[in-house]
């Protein structure tokens, strides 16, 4: 199977990228700010960042495919095909990388290491997910499911 069957060039890998990129950098940055707001334990902080990066993550791709005609579950159901597999590499990538940073979890609102590791997380999980979203993609899968809907 080549990479063209499908679509699957490099650009549109990385335009379905950044479209999980903005879903999960709102996210996770709104969960990481109230998490470190509220002084909440760092475990607590990555569970609430990652829910809601999926949250807003599944709710951007939901808010194009509703506008297609399709009903409310049918378009959780494109979501979900659409985004589980990207938001949750970007999220353990993304994740992995602000607690092994040392002192970034426990840096507060107002420091420079809390933001410039929480771009730098973004930044890698984005350049490790291309690949797979590429990958998915030639497939039929990911965002392939996504531009279905969008030609209708």
């Amino acid at each position: 199977m080549t990479d063209h069957q499908h679509g699957a060039s490099w650009s549109t890998a990385i335009q379905a990228t950044l479209h999980c990129l903005t879903g999960c950098a709102i996210g996770e940055v709104l969960g990481m700010v109230l998490g470190t707001a509220f002084g909440l334990p760092n475990a607590a902080t990555v569970v609430l960042s990652i829910v809601l990066a999926f949250v807003f993550g599944y709710g951007l791709t939901m808010r194009g495919v509703l506008k297609s005609g399709l009903s409310l579950s049918a378009a959780f159901k494109v979501a979900l095909a659409a985004d589980t597999v990207s938001i949750a590499v970007m999220e353990i990538v993304d994740n992995l990388v602000i607690v092994v940073v040392p002192g970034a979890m426990d840096a507060g609102l107002a420091s420079a290491l809390f933001w410039l590791s929480l771009l730098f997380s973004l930044i890698v999980a984005f350049v490790i997910t291309v690949p797979v979203n590429k990958w998915m993609i030639g497939r039929g899968k990911g965002h392939a499911v996504v531009h279905a809907h969008h030609h209708h």
